[in-house]
């Protein structure tokens, strides 16, 4: 794998060198991102926390990968102007929300729990009950569950279509003659 740097852009307002670079890997699956940002980081002498890979596109059957990087000065800076899901994608953003969403929810289990086991108990008097209703309504034939009215809808329809079709096929025959 080899990293050529297309373009190198110095940004002082946002105290940030952007980096269009290409990955030559011949005979390779398209390389990892910490991979080219290490190599990134020694070919531009900086640190490899402090680097960036912004995107890296491939095209099918190509040997070769295209991408932008940005090189920030320190962690904080990165921190402060790039968007969480390329911090998140570059393994730089900490995951301190995650522990703290977890640690919550496990004190709330506990107590939801004997409410639940307490909550069961009359449920499972409610479940026989319940069943018979189903089997019940499995034993009635479909012509109980609907009512009169949907039936005769059902079998006045296709008496009127039957009706309608058959002048349209005598006009028919008789342009023929």
């Amino acid at each position: 794998m080899e990293v050529e740097i297309q373009s190198k852009t110095n940004n002082p307002l946002l105290k940030r060198t952007e980096v269009h670079f290409t990955v030559h890997h011949e005979s390779e699956k398209t390389p990892k991102r910490e991979l080219v940002r290490s190599e990134l980081a020694e070919k531009l002498n900086v640190k490899k926390e402090n680097v960036i890979v912004n995107f890296m596109k491939s095209s099918f059957g190509s040997t070769d990968t295209v991408g932008y990087a940005k090189v920030h000065k320190s962690v904080k800076e990165a921190e402060t102007w790039e968007k969480k899901y390329v911090l998140k994608r570059n393994n730089i953003l900490t995951g301190e929300k995650k522990p703290s969403k977890e640690e919550p929810k496990k004190p709330a289990e506990q107590p939801q729990e004997k409410p639940e086991e307490t909550a069961e108990e009359p449920k499972k008097e409610e479940l026989p009950a319940e069943q018979d209703v189903k089997e019940e309504e499995a034993k009635k034939p479909e012509s109980e569950e609907k009512p009169a009215e949907e039936k005769t809808e059902e079998t006045e329809k296709p008496k009127e279509e039957e009706t309608a079709e058959q002048p349209k096929e005598e006009t028919a025959e008789e342009k023929k003659e």
